[in-house]
């Protein structure tokens, strides 16, 4: 059967782990379409059709999408899932707060977070925090599933040419409402989407100090700035810029890790990182045995020194 991919997404552009999702998609079932459920997301789905893979783009438009609301979009899915054997979602705070209620509805067992498709039945998942891989056999007629973003390669954005049809919206029981955001502005790039994050750990010291260090490097290599949960726990650092298990799971091109001894929760989530550069001072942190580059040094020299050789 069929693939349905639940396209993330702000109305009028797709956001990028719809790419990673779509790619986990084609390697299930060859054929993929997309839902996008929103209010004035015509652009979204445009942007949708263009995706290399899909060959067909569900549009359904309803006021209470705007803002993607779970128990909304949740609706929207349940009304067309009978016709697929695949429904998919990034593995995103936003999919993995609509997947689950999918999967309930349902009554199926949802398969989370899979990092490989071995075959339209079994997916490989990391556990652990990512020291073992469980494979997973679903015989459910429906699966109901969370990608891993890092673990696929994003489909090609341009080059696609799909049917929108537009779908009659389902909006849930409106017993949730949006109320307001409060979104913190920034023009670094966004963290899981970085092609070069620079993290700091408890090592920096200060606020202060994470400040004074990180943020020029980060600046030089055009980078996102992350941080370890100790960092972000000590109050160095912003919640959002947490990277590791219980934050944000990245896999850059460039991963700077400054300070970060590289603790179990830590590496689950950006070993999976292309190049891994570690700066710190104890030869036998953990960090240096999944590090591809490792200078054993005092951060608070070694770091003013590279930024300024950049």
């Amino acid at each position: 059967m069929t693939a349905l991919v639940i396209a993330e997404h702000d109305n009028a552009s797709i956001k990028g782990a719809t790419l990673n999702t779509i790619t986990a998609a084609i390697a299930c079932d060859g054929d993929v379409h997309v839902l996008v459920a929103g209010h004035n997301a015509g652009a979204a789905a445009a942007a949708a059709a263009q995706i290399a893979g899909v060959s067909k783009v569900l549009h359904a438009e309803d006021a209470s999408f705007e803002h993607g609301l779970a128990e909304s979009v949740a609706a929207q899915v349940l009304a067309v899932a009978s016709s697929y054997g695949h429904i998919l979602f990034p593995a995103t705070a936003s999919g993995k707060n609509i997947a689950p209620r999918v999967a309930a509805k349902l009554d199926v067992a949802q398969v989370s977070d899979i990092s490989k498709v071995d075959s339209p039945d079994t997916f490989e998942r990391p556990i652990y925090a990512g020291n073992a891989i469980a494979t997973v056999h679903s015989a459910d007629a429906i699966k109901v599933i969370t990608v891993r973003t890092t673990g696929f390669d994003p489909a090609a954005a341009t080059g696609g040419s799909a049917a929108i049809d537009t779908v009659a919206a389902a909006t849930g029981d409106g017993k949730s409402t949006f109320i307001g955001s409060e979104i913190a502005a920034s023009d670094r790039p966004e963290l899981t989407a970085a092609k070069v994050i620079v993290s700091g750990g408890r090592a920096l010291g200060s606020g202060e100090k994470f400040t004074q260090l990180m943020i020029p490097l980060a600046d030089k290599l055009g980078a996102a700035v992350g941080a370890s949960r100790a960092a972000v726990d000590a109050g160095y650092a912003p919640n959002d810029w947490q990277v590791g298990q219980t934050g944000k799971i990245v896999a850059p091109q460039l991963y700077v890790a400054v300070g970060i001894s590289g603790a179990i929760q830590h590496l689950a989530g950006m070993k999976d990182s292309k190049v891994i550069v570690a700066i710190n001072k104890d030869p036998e942190a953990p960090i240096f045995g999944v590090s591809d580059y490792g200078l054993v040094a005092d951060l608070f020299d070694a770091v003013p020194e590279l930024t300024k050789s950049l």
